[in-house]
């Protein structure tokens, strides 16, 4: 089977080949955790990372390149947001953030610019096309707003500070490393949310290996290029329990509970639903 690749442009790719020959043992394990690991959560958390990424044949010269960059930071920003989550709001006070006029109108500009290649993935994956638009306007504000912190410096920040998320985070760390070693991406280009999600619509790296479709056919997936990101949140949808044959979305069923599962919070469900009312009213006035 063909290998799917993912290009972030632009960015600064690097050869494997190029890094210094390593061998793996119990000390260069040791070692490579002694270098990333600043307190004893981390220690356990990297030496499992460090561990997995032996057994996954990720070589040890890529863990030192990575791990030794200088500017690797812990935010403690991330922190704040991981305890005080904008879904753990009322709802009257959270619909503030993303139901306005200025997002609206960035969704009004959106179909009029994407609307053919919006219809067209609707249509190939048998979702709505207005939910599609929500879903993105809420995530990204159609772009706009997707970049926040270094995925890497995200998920680094995770495993020092907040111990709730262990295995969590060992599991979107590894899947990061991986897809970066696989891919030749420098692990410390691409940038997302304070959680590690990245791309226009906002997948944590586990959800973007599992679910990331190449719409546009040129064998990779993009996560900042509208025709794979589009319907790599269709395929989410889809792939999560979305029915084109049952109408509508009413609380529990299979089409909101695909939008759950996008983002476990039923304020994210209900703000997303509302907002596409708003995108279906603004469109269809004009």
């Amino acid at each position: 089977m063909l290998k799917i690749l993912i290009v972030l442009l632009p960015t600064v790719f690097f050869c494997a080949e190029q890094l210094e020959p390593m061998e793996w043992s119990l000390t260069m394990e040791r070692e490579l955790v002694d270098m990333i690991a600043e307190n004893e959560l981390a220690e356990r958390i990297y030496g499992e990372i460090v561990s997995q990424a032996r057994e996954s044949g990720i070589p040890p010269a890529f863990l030192k390149e990575v791990f030794s960059q200088s500017d690797i930071r812990i935010h403690d920003e991330i922190v704040r947001r991981f305890s005080n989550p904008a879904e753990a709001m009322k709802y009257s006070e959270y619909r503030k953030i993303f139901i306005k006029a200025s997002r609206i109108q960035d969704g009004f500009d959106f179909e009029s610019e994407q609307g053919d290649l919006i219809d067209a993935v609707a249509d190939s994956f048998g979702v709505d096309r207005y939910l599609l638009m929500s879903i993105i306007g809420i995530e990204s504000r159609f772009g706009k707003n997707a970049k926040s912190y270094s995925v890497f410096d995200a998920l680094h920040t995770i495993i020092h500070k907040i111990p709730r998320k262990e295995k969590w985070v060992i599991k979107e760390m590894m899947a990061y490393l991986r897809f970066c070693h696989e891919d030749f991406i420098p692990a410390h280009s691409i940038f997302g949310s304070y959680a590690g999600a990245f791309g226009y619509g906002q997948f944590i790296p586990s959800s973007f290996d599992a679910y990331a479709v190449d719409f546009d056919g040129d064998r990779v997936r993009h996560p900042f290029e509208w025709p794979d990101v589009l319907a790599s949140v269709a395929n989410y949808l889809v792939e999560n329990g979305y029915r084109s044959d049952i109408p509508g979305f009413a609380r529990g069923n299979p089409n909101w509970k695909a939008i759950l599962k996008y983002n476990p919070s039923v304020n994210y469900v209900r703000v997303v639903l509302e907002f596409r009312e708003k995108l279906m009213e603004a469109i269809d006035e004009e």
